[in-house]
């Protein structure tokens, strides 16, 4: 497209040839100067965001006031109620190419309590000029879900007009049950969510298929580290993610000996030492795995025996961590009616490059605060323990059950956790140092220091993970088996 002036117009000389007047008082879009009639013919005929300012907040309460007041007669003045005023309150609003508010919608936390990933959406709104097939009022309900899930939403739930519940079911939305609002029939009906089943299937749920061919002794399998058949000897084994060793040298070293520490403290073993594996392009990059992986030992105190260095290959970073214990805890050993201890370090914070993903609780802490927290499963010797794996922690909890030979129920508003941590965030994350553990209901505590821990769920019979909030619902976070591998 080009412009040029004819009669003192400025036109647009689009590729076909064709000339259209050029509006210049404002803003040019971008399609306008770079594109052709037919990318302009295609431009969308609205746009979904969240509300900029208090005129775009006071023109999607005038369409409601206009639908749910004046025109469906829900409500008389107004429809306004606390979550219009909760700060937390998410209005997403469409708008018409000439900027007019034409719809919108609003999410948020149900009540004014902490926000435990317990949503819901409501007050979904279409001009009635607007309706029709656009599809608008579709847009808004998907815009809203994929809204929630960004925040780490595990429950996101609307109460919908009942002549709506077709919409939402062709939507991907499950009916609940019928409820009035007004007195007007509604139903309640929720979004799948399936954040933590998709994480548990990415990382885990190829592990039975692939391992139930090599001969491992029985008693232990699926566990964080294996005993040595005949020894008190522990023996664990984990590596770190190419690419991560790749971008984060530092980090990854350090997370190498992070996660072999915590497999042998989640069996109760005290480690002996560390034997590495590293692949580096160059000396350059193996100085800096290295060095963390140097200074994460010195800080948890077990000595590197030996390992195998080589250069000139791909990043790649293993370590073998052996510990003692005559008695391991096996991650296997809970039944149901055994209460879940979930133990956690909440200091520290998200790991810069890994929000929402890995959180540092470790690289601030002193060498005893460390032992005191990787000593507490062998202090307390819970019938069952499982350190918190990148599974996050329902998908480990989901293994602990499976390893038992059972199911099990997270009280999601018991878990702790940190205060800038979303529950979606925190029960998938790699936490740093947690532990899960099931035990008797009136077992004590594990003694860890500068870590919280609190009881959060029990195991049931079944299999699964379900999440229980405050209203008694239960929620399906894992469906099913974990790994695969089966009872230990």
């Amino acid at each position: 497209m080009q412009r040029s002036a004819v009669g003192g117009r400025v036109m647009a000389v689009y590729l076909d040839g064709s000339t259209a007047p050029l509006v210049t008082d404002g803003p040019v879009d971008i399609l306008a100067l770079l594109g052709d009639r037919s990318t302009l013919d295609r431009r969308p005929a609205f746009h979904i965001e969240q509300a900029a300012d208090n005129a775009e907040l006071a023109a999607y309460r005038r369409l409601r006031t206009e639908t749910f007041v004046h025109e469906q007669g829900l409500f008389t003045g107004d429809d306004l109620d606390d979550r219009d005023a909760d700060a937390r309150t998410v209005v997403l609003v469409t708008r018409a190419p000439d900027g007019t508010v034409i719809g919108g919608v609003r999410l948020g936390p149900v009540d004014d309590g902490p926000d435990l990933g317990w949503w819901q959406g409501g007050r979904l709104v279409v001009a009635p000029q607007a309706r029709g097939p656009h599809g608008i009022g579709a847009a808004l309900v998907r815009a809203a879900c994929a809204r929630a899930e960004a925040e780490g939403v595990l429950r996101f739930d609307a109460t919908v007009q009942a002549r709506n519940e077709v919409l939402f079911r062709r939507l991907g939305w499950q009916s609940v049950r019928a409820t009035e609002v007004a007195g007007t029939p509604h139903v309640l009906m929720r979004r799948p969510i399936t954040r933590i089943a998709a994480q548990v299937a990415a990382t885990k749920a190829a592990l039975g298929p692939l391992l139930t061919e090599l001969p491992a002794p029985p008693g232990f399998v699926g566990d964080d580290g294996a005993p040595v058949p005949g020894t008190d000897v522990i023996a664990a084994c984990d590596a770190i993610v190419p690419s991560m060793v790749e971008r984060d040298p530092e980090w990854a070293g350090w997370c190498a000996v992070l996660v072999n520490v915590n497999d042998l403290a989640a069996m109760g073993a005290s480690p002996v030492g560390l034997l590495d594996a590293l692949g580096a392009r160059d000396a350059a990059h193996a100085t800096l795995v290295l060095a963390g992986l140097t200074r994460a030992a010195q800080a948890y105190g077990v000595p590197v025996l030996g390992g195998h260095t080589q250069l000139g290959v791909p990043a790649a970073l293993s370590v073998t961590a052996l510990g003692r214990t005559d008695r391991p805890v096996p991650g296997g050993g809970g039944r149901p009616g055994h209460a879940v201890r979930l133990t956690a370090d909440l200091g520290g914070g998200w790991r810069a490059g890994y929000r929402g993903r890995q959180w540092d609780s470790t690289t601030h802490r002193r060498t005893d605060e460390l032992r005191t927290m990787t000593r507490a499963v062998a202090a307390a010797r819970p019938a069952a323990a499982k350190d918190v794996s990148m599974a996050g922690i329902a998908g480990t909890l989901g293994m602990l059950a499976e390893a038992s030979g059972c199911g099990a129920v997270l009280d999601v508003a018991e878990v702790p956790r940190p205060t800038n941590a979303s529950m979606g965030d925190w029960l998938t994350c790699f936490p740093g140092f947690a532990m899960l553990t099931a035990d008797e209901p009136d077992a004590p505590p594990l003694p860890a220091g500068p870590a919280t821990g609190a009881v959060c769920g029990e195991l049931t019979t079944g299999q699964g993970v379900g999440l229980r909030w405050p209203d008694g619902e239960i929620t399906e976070a894992v469906a099913s088996a974990v790994t695969g591998m089966g009872t230990a």
